[in-house]
């Protein structure tokens, strides 16, 4: 499967085993070098949210507030993903709130995700650091809404995401280069990248 989901939450904290919970998801969809949908939403998950974290985000308990209930999106977002392969820039953070959030709603949640910033180490070593937003800019990618927010990052992600596909069917001469390809290359050493996948487009 081509089709992958790009996923980025907001939260209250940076781990759910200390009570974290989300505030916000956002997913994109990605197919053939371009984007093909997106969902996001707000969601009350019942807690407060601590002023830095609305400073950061912009998110705000009167926000959240009026939102859907956390687990009501959460089987929203789940039926909207089914069952398209993950991916979120920094993807240890994301897939603490995906699996989570999920089993709270009651949810099944696949755990492998393809990560943007540990593929960025391997393919991009020059960058000055692999944070999503030096990454757009040094690649020239297009911005969208503020930083912060799950959708404006979940569309870097994607289109940083795409990028990488690009480069690699180019260095490679490869036709594709599906999800498998990627969560594979994130686990390989830099110094193996280049032997990896050369060996992957003899075998295509």
């Amino acid at each position: 499967m081509t089709r992958m989901a790009v996923i980025d939450f907001e939260t209250t904290g940076i781990s759910p085993e200390q009570g974290a919970r989300a505030t916000e998801v956002a997913i994109v969809l990605v197919e053939q070098g371009r984007i093909v949908d997106r969902y996001q939403s707000l969601m009350n998950a019942g807690v407060r949210i601590p002023p830095f974290i609305t400073q950061l985000t912009g998110i705000s308990n009167a926000m959240v507030a009026g939102a859907p209930p956390a687990a009501l999106v959460m089987r929203e977002a789940s039926h909207f993903v089914g069952e398209v392969p993950l991916v979120a820039h920094n993807a240890s953070f994301d897939r603490k709130f995906w699996v989570g959030e999920m089993a709270r709603a009651g949810e099944p949640a696949p755990q492998a995700f393809a990560c943007t910033l540990l593929l960025a180490r391997r393919l991009y070593p020059q960058a000055p650091n692999h944070k999503l937003g030096t990454l757009v800019d040094l690649h020239g990618l297009r911005r969208t809404g503020a930083a912060h927010r799950a959708l404006a990052d979940a569309e870097m992600a994607a289109e940083l995401l795409l990028r990488m596909q690009h480069d690699l069917r180019q260095r490679y001469r490869l036709t594709t280069v599906d999800h498998p390809l990627l969560v594979t290359l994130q686990r390989c050493q830099r110094h193996e990248v280049h032997r990896l996948m050369a060996a992957h487009a003899q075998a295509a």
